[in-house]
């Protein structure tokens, strides 16, 4: 085999100008091909990422107004919950594997003679771990800081940066609607392209049960909860509005007494849309190899009717018809599979010099180096495209060779 690629690549070296015109093709297709794929599966991957910045497969529901008659009442009576809803919905659903009241409202921090208006949230122990609160410096909440109604706060930085200036904030105390709350954690950086009355790194999150203390108010805005397997999430929310509709007497078909966000949903139909895309840019990526293998088809077919008599002064000495099938199929092989490999080589140079789209080159920074993400996302994308290259060059050349390996050795002798 060894030496069938090295008589191959001599006799394509017979005539350098037009195999490397050719090659030039293979080249520029195979580069186009990981390039596009690459940075399309990259970004759906960063589009799919900064929407799940939301948090680890969440649903959340608020009170809405009822569309259906229930239980002698008339429609569109407004359903508010009540901070009790949340510990019987905690109670009663066991398809759920954490539950969370949430209410958001402004307030207005004042350290020293500034006065900022940030957006907060007040929230429950286990909203961190849904919302992907992720604390950089300091603390999360503990359990004592619910029960105790402890006066403590979590900043997200880019509210940090607009309070304090650059300030170390963790550890400060400043003042919340006249109050004096601790800072006792800052947020990591989040790429969050869904937000909820805000992306978290604008927020400052507080224990709910200060609230009555800081804005006069008990009960929650919403609840949002977390199901045990998320491909229960259309069960989890039937059980939940269940729940509530007894509490509150509503039809629990109605889905307008209780509107809801299900990022489970919204993480399913985009991840079709990205492997609709996927799909897409393969499509295009095939017709691109199609074009180069036309190329290779081409000088293929020139090189046979130029060697005509050469294959049957072959043919006359013995040479079977499979050793001239293999002999051209090698030929093309190393055709495209030499353009091949400098087409990746000149992909992965022109990822270094082109930079991240500005849209998500805050994710590119949190996460590592472009480069690196560029070839650990291109390194499947490179391998599929190669063995894709490799079945077009086979093809292109099997027309060809079958024309060699079925050629008269008098007819061929005979050829001017």
């Amino acid at each position: 085999m060894k030496q069938t690629l090295i008589e191959g690549w001599v006799s394509l070296m017979r005539n350098r100008t037009r195999s490397l015109l050719t090659m030039l093709g293979i080249v520029w297709g195979l580069a186009s091909v990981v390039l596009l794929l690459a940075y399309g599966n990259g970004l759906g991957k960063s589009v799919f990422s900064a929407f799940m910045g939301i948090g680890n497969n969440v649903i959340m529901i608020w009170g809405g107004q009822t569309s259906m008659q229930a239980g002698g009442q008339r429609a569109g009576k407004r359903v508010s919950y009540k901070l009790e809803d949340v510990q019987a919905v905690r109670d009663e659903v066991p398809l759920l594997k954490a539950v969370s009241a949430e209410s958001d409202f402004n307030v207005a921090i004042k350290t020293g003679t500034r006065v900022v208006s940030i957006q907060a949230k007040g929230i429950e122990f286990p909203y961190g771990a849904m919302r992907r609160l992720d604390v950089e410096e300091g603390r999360y909440f503990e359990e004592n800081d619910f029960t105790e109604q402890r006066r403590v706060m979590i900043i997200g930085p880019l509210a940090a940066k607009k309070v304090f200036a650059g300030a170390p904030p963790v550890g400060q105390t400043v003042q919340v609607n006249g109050l004096q709350f601790q800072i006792i954690g800052l947020l990591r950086n989040k790429i969050q392209d869904s937000s909820n009355n805000g992306t978290d790194n604008e927020n400052v999150f507080v224990p709910h049960s200060t609230l009555p203390l800081l804005i006069n108010q008990r009960d929650p805005d919403m609840i949002v909860f977390q199901p045990v397997d998320p491909a229960m999430n259309k069960q989890a929310m039937m059980a939940v509005r269940e729940v509530l509709a007894r509490r509150h007497h509503f039809n629990p078909k109605d889905e307008k007494a209780t509107p809801e966000w299900d990022t489970i949903e919204n993480g399913r139909e985009l991840r079709l849309f990205t492997l609709a895309l996927d799909v897409l840019l393969g499509v295009i990526g095939a017709l691109t190899l199609g074009v180069g293998g036309v190329g290779v088809m081409n000088i293929m077919l020139v090189s046979v009717t130029e060697r005509t008599r050469e294959i049957g002064l072959r043919k006359a000495i013995g040479a079977r018809p499979r050793h001239l099938l293999i002999q051209f199929l090698s030929e093309s092989l190393v055709l495209t599979c030499v353009g091949g490999a400098v087409g990746m080589v000149m992909a992965m140079i022109i990822a270094a010099i082109i930079p991240p789209m500005p849209l998500y080159s805050e994710f590119y920074k949190t996460a590592n180096h472009e480069g690196d993400i560029f070839l650990r996302t291109s390194l499947p994308v490179m391998l599929i495209s190669f063995a894709v290259l490799a079945i077009v060059g086979v093809t292109s050349g099997f027309w060809p060779a079958l024309k060699a390996a079925r050629m008269n050795p008098i007819e061929a002798l005979r050829y001017e």
